[in-house]
């Protein structure tokens, strides 16, 4: 899936909107098998991947071992409590695991983006943006559109509408956000400059700044923070997951690789 055209062509995009440079420290938070991330590492100083998947932990361990990739450590931890220290990375990003987590989860993994993030460094986010909102008309388009999609398969589509409609009742769907929720959601973060473009698939991208002078982190959210040591060697691999990051995955769940809720 995340060979798939559309997937390969959003991270192009993320990382055109990232403009990854020399010298920079970056944060992919879900990244999952390393699609952005592995893309990231070959233009910037170093790339701290992390997931809260252990199998997609050892994945992307192993392809950057494959790579050669001396400057990306691969993180086993979770995006609501990343364990990195306030104000070390240039660049945060991420490609199609917010809508993973609830809202309530998404507010906590943007707070803690904001943490890491130095004063002034860009965020840089791609996901589902779109909703059930029937009073969004993107969102009105984009549904109506993958139930005639899936609707067209006959007998083997109606069983899956009704599968995805009992996964929407029991909660167990993802949890996909529209634009005008993440660009309520980044405010609230305190992120400044916003821009947030959709495509023209169920996939957007939103950006956004770190303000130039950050407020000071809370106490609490310092002695949460710890700096990742830097790769040992030229395995640039390292797993770092306490007991509060292990059980704060377990809530959020392992990523899943399908890529879309429409399933």
């Amino acid at each position: 899936m995340a060979q798939t055209p559309g997937f390969t062509d959003l991270r192009d995009r993320i990382v055109e909107l990232a403009q990854p440079s020399d010298g920079q420290a970056v944060v992919d938070i879900g990244a999952g098998t390393g699609l952005l991330a592995l893309a990231l590492a070959e233009r910037v100083a170093s790339v701290w991947a992390v997931d809260s998947s252990q199998a997609m932990v050892e994945c992307l361990r192993m392809k950057a071992r494959r790579a050669d990739l001396a400057n990306v450590a691969v993180v086993h931890a979770s995006a609501v409590s990343l364990p990195l220290a306030d104000s070390v990375a240039d660049l945060v990003v991420s490609n199609y695991c917010f809508h993973e987590l609830r809202h309530a989860d998404k507010q906590l993994a943007l707070k803690e983006a904001m943490r890491v993030l130095r004063p002034g460094a860009r965020l840089v986010i791609g996901d589902m943006m779109f909703s059930l909102n029937p009073a969004d008309s993107r969102d009105r388009h984009l549904v109506a559109g993958k139930v005639r999609a899936i609707a067209r398969r006959g007998l083997p589509g109606a069983w899956r509408l009704l599968k995805n409609v009992a996964r929407l009742a029991s909660g167990r769907w993802e949890h996909p956000a529209n634009a005008a929720w993440w660009r309520a959601a980044l405010r609230q973060a305190g992120f400044e400059q916003l821009h947030i473009e959709t495509c023209a698939h169920e996939g957007g991208i939103a950006v956004a700044y770190a303000p130039a002078t950050k407020a000071a982190t809370s106490a609490a959210t310092r002695r949460r923070g710890r700096r990742l040591p830097k790769p040992p060697d030229s395995q640039n691999t390292t797993s770092a997951s306490s007991s509060s990051n292990a059980s704060a995955a377990r809530k959020i769940g392992p990523r899943r690789s399908s890529g879309s809720p429409w399933r």
